[in-house]
């Protein structure tokens, strides 16, 4: 069996010339087995990369609506008597705290691979706590708000990025929860553990996204 290729719709794309070249954390999601039906986890893993892919296009274009709305509001984003987003300290705790998830769950799927069971779950439960303390912190923030969806583009925009980026949020934790009580099913992660790693990218990817977010609705207002 031929490792160095990959077939798409019975098409071989040799991998020889440019496998050399590409980063260990791209390899990771590449089919290297040829494949073939057996290398589930390996195509598992490509296809959810893809999957990826395409929301990062949705974000990208929420982004660049944003950016292209702002700069061409410069004069009047903000409507008469609103202060807009604040980079607060409740604020900055907050995101702290999603960020720092992600060197949680990290070691929590490592720990899944090395079978210590005991280790994920409480690695595991602690990113669902994370999470959902993201998730209570960002309704309290928006509760405090002085505009709503309505107030104009500034409004609008914000809080379209910011839920839509909250929906993946919830998303991930509830793919936290399965996942953590899956394995609770004696044996259920011996074959493999593709759940709990696309569950992982998918995490890692939030709070990617976030940074941005973060950086053009906060620290830019700032």
């Amino acid at each position: 069996m031929n490792r160095w290729v990959i077939y798409i719709d019975e098409s071989p794309i040799p991998l020889e010339r440019w496998w050399r070249y590409l980063p260990n954390w791209l390899k990771r999601f590449l089919p290297i087995r040829g494949g073939r039906p057996e290398d589930h986890y390996g195509k598992s893993m490509f296809g959810f990369t893809v999957f990826l892919l395409s929301e990062s296009i949705v974000f990208l274009s929420f982004i660049f609506t944003y950016l292209t709305l702002r700069l061409t509001h410069l004069q009047n984003w903000l409507p008469p008597g609103v202060s807009g987003s604040k980079l607060s300290t409740f604020v900055i705790i907050n995101t702290v705290v999603l960020l720092s998830s992600s060197f949680v769950i990290q070691p929590a799927e490592n720990a899944l691979k090395h079978h210590q069971l005991n280790k994920f779950r409480w690695l595991w439960l602690m990113t669902i706590c994370m999470g959902t303390y993201f998730l209570i912190g960002q309704g309290i923030e928006w509760s405090k708000l002085d505009f709503r969806l309505s107030t104009g583009l500034l409004g609008s925009t914000f809080y379209v990025l910011t839920g839509f980026h909250g929906l993946h949020v919830i998303t991930g934790v509830v793919l936290q929860i399965i996942m953590l009580f899956r394995s609770l099913i004696p044996g259920n992660y011996n074959k493999g553990h593709f759940g709990a790693s696309a569950t992982t990218l998918f995490w890692h990817f939030v709070d990617v996204v976030w940074v941005v977010l973060f950086s053009l609705l906060y620290l830019w207002q700032a």
